[in-house]
């Protein structure tokens, strides 16, 4: 692997450079494309910003989206433009089957590829990486290259404005415990150059859809089960809870975390049956290693406190295993504390 400040050297003149990020992107896989792509446009760059599939409505908004390629719509473009770049960026993931429809592309690339990414335990199939799992974003990790690259002063509002969507979603509205000084130092940083952060939050977790609302009210009433003696919050949506409710994909964002809301539930799990699969969505407080149980029993990771994993059994088959895990995973603890 080669270090930052070699591929920042080559940077100097003008490359054709393709980013892209993880399936079903969230706000930061969003918010870090576009950060990075409006700063390297302002380098001389020309930019293919690419996602595996459609982004959330919630997050349409983010400028410089008008340019952006959706693999799933349009593949032979993107594979064109692929074969046309000079470098690959690979934002918020690690491993490349996370961009799932578009792995078999991005594997046979040639290309000198960058990682720029929070999460844990990197394959080594990057020749550049800024990495750190610490970090509450990636899109703090964006901000760290651009400074490592002396461009501080190209931040205008918009590329502001997509750090700040990544920031905020990423850690929780600054909550989380990754939250750390330096992100506070650049948020206070992309105020000074103009951001705007109250409307942001709102276009973010102020837009929901009635039918959305009136759902999220169904799954706290019905399908939330409190697992007392493993201090576990447990939400199972079948395919038949999504189709009549008649949601898409983003609709289901950030049900996993309402759990952790009552008191003395330190473990959180969603488990959603798609056409695709059943994916589950593991959350925690404290010192509860989600990483590692959705790595042992779930062929997923992500970071200590929020990762997924994914189950080629039935719906039913998993929830039932998820449970006998579960059990497994809490009584050498006895007691989860925070």
């Amino acid at each position: 692997m080669h270090s930052i400040e070699t591929l920042l050297n080559k940077l100097q003149s003008p490359k054709k450079i393709w980013v892209t990020t993880h399936y079903k992107p969230d706000g930061d896989a969003v918010g870090s494309v576009m950060a990075l792509c409006l700063y390297l446009k302002k380098k001389g760059h020309e930019v293919y910003p690419v996602f595996p599939n459609e982004i959330p409505y919630f997050l349409d908004w983010i400028p410089g989206l008008e340019h952006a390629l959706n693999f799933e719509a349009e593949p032979k473009l993107v594979e064109q433009k692929l074969q046309q770049c000079d470098l690959i960026c690979c934002l918020d993931f690690n491993d490349i089957s996370r961009v799932k429809y578009l792995e078999p592309l991005l594997a046979a690339a040639q290309q000198e590829k960058l990682l720029i990414d929070h999460h844990m335990y990197a394959t080594p199939v990057f020749e550049y990486s800024l990495s750190d799992e610490h970090k509450s974003s990636t899109c703090e990790l964006v901000y760290d290259f651009i400074n490592l690259d002396k461009g501080n002063a190209l931040i205008d509002t918009d590329i502001a404005a997509c750090l700040y969507t990544g920031a905020m979603t990423d850690s929780g509205s600054f909550r989380f415990p990754s939250t750390s000084a330096s992100l506070h130092r650049m948020i206070a940083d992309l105020m000074d150059k103009g951001l705007k952060h109250s409307p942001i939050h709102e276009k973010v977790y102020d837009s929901w859809t009635e039918q959305r609302m009136r759902f999220v009210g169904y799954v706290l009433k019905d399908k939330m089960e409190i697992i007392k003696d493993c201090q576990a919050g447990l939400i199972c949506l079948s395919q038949k809870d999504l189709d009549d409710y008649q949601l898409n994909s983003s609709d289901t964002e950030g049900l996993v975390n309402y759990p952790l809301s009552i008191e003395g539930i330190l473990f959180s799990t969603l488990i959603i049956e798609r056409k695709d699969g059943v994916k589950l969505s593991f959350r925690s407080k404290g010192n509860v290693d989600v990483n590692f149980f959705a790595r042992q029993y779930f062929n997923g990771g992500g970071h200590f406190n929020a990762s997924g994993g994914q189950s080629s059994q039935s719906f039913t088959e998993t929830i039932l295993c998820f449970k006998q895990k579960l059990y497994e995973f809490h009584a050498p603890n006895k007691q989860l504390k925070k």
